[in-house]
């Protein structure tokens, strides 16, 4: 039998935010398709996907908005911001005048995001380090600086995809844990599913058979 799609516990929505060709479809496609697309279109407003991973022994079900990078779009894609739990803000190692707009980006974040969103630094396109234009140590240097979580990524080979989104989870559910997050909140950008209610016994019988009321 095909697994349970609705088998999950909560919902945790993520945006992925940077500039355009950065790799953020990419990162989306290798991280819920496990493949890379070579000739990746660019996002027109925002695309959408999901996968269910398992944090703590719980199944999280994430829901992550891709946005568009160019400017024309960014009156659109900022509505999506709100009630985000993770943000993935991605640069290209290659190309410095991304790694330089991620102050913009990262205001953006801070100012249409609530106080406790997990913000994610990535420099994506690691494969490419003979033709890297942005160090690492400067990147983990703004990372530390402005309290970011860094890590670089290749979604070609898909190295260090997968723990990105990961471990954007596991800081989402420690701040449920410890009280930061509040549960079902419109702009906490998680939501916790109820178990259904048990009707009855194993054997389909009333849970309560000398219930006389």
């Amino acid at each position: 039998m095909a697994a349970n799609p609705y088998n999950y516990s909560y919902i945790f929505k993520y945006i992925i935010i940077g500039d355009m060709g950065v790799g953020k479809s990419c990162l989306l496609h290798q991280f819920t398709e496990k493949k890379f697309m070579a000739d990746c279109p660019h996002t027109i407003g925002v695309e959408f996907g999901t996968r269910i991973v398992e944090v703590s022994d719980q199944k999280i079900k994430l829901q992550i908005w891709d946005t568009a990078g160019q400017e024309r779009f960014r009156a659109v894609t900022r509505s999506y911001y709100r009630g985000a739990a993770g943000a993935l803000m991605v640069y290209d190692i290659t190309r410095r005048s991304t790694y330089n707009h991620l102050s913009s980006w990262l205001t953006d974040a801070r100012n249409l995001t609530n106080p406790n969103t997990v913000i994610f630094l990535i420099g994506n396109k690691s494969d490419l380090d003979a033709q890297r234009d942005v160090t690492r140590e400067e990147a983990e240097l703004f990372a530390e600086e402005n309290g970011l979580i860094f890590l670089e990524t290749s979604a070609r080979t898909g190295e260090n995809v997968e723990e990105a989104f990961l471990e954007t989870a596991r800081r989402i559910y420690q701040s449920i844990q410890d009280g930061s997050l509040e549960l079902n909140a419109a702009e906490s950008g998680v939501q916790h599913k109820p178990s259904p209610i048990k009707v009855g016994n194993e054997e389909g019988q009333p849970a309560d058979r000398n219930c006389s009321c």
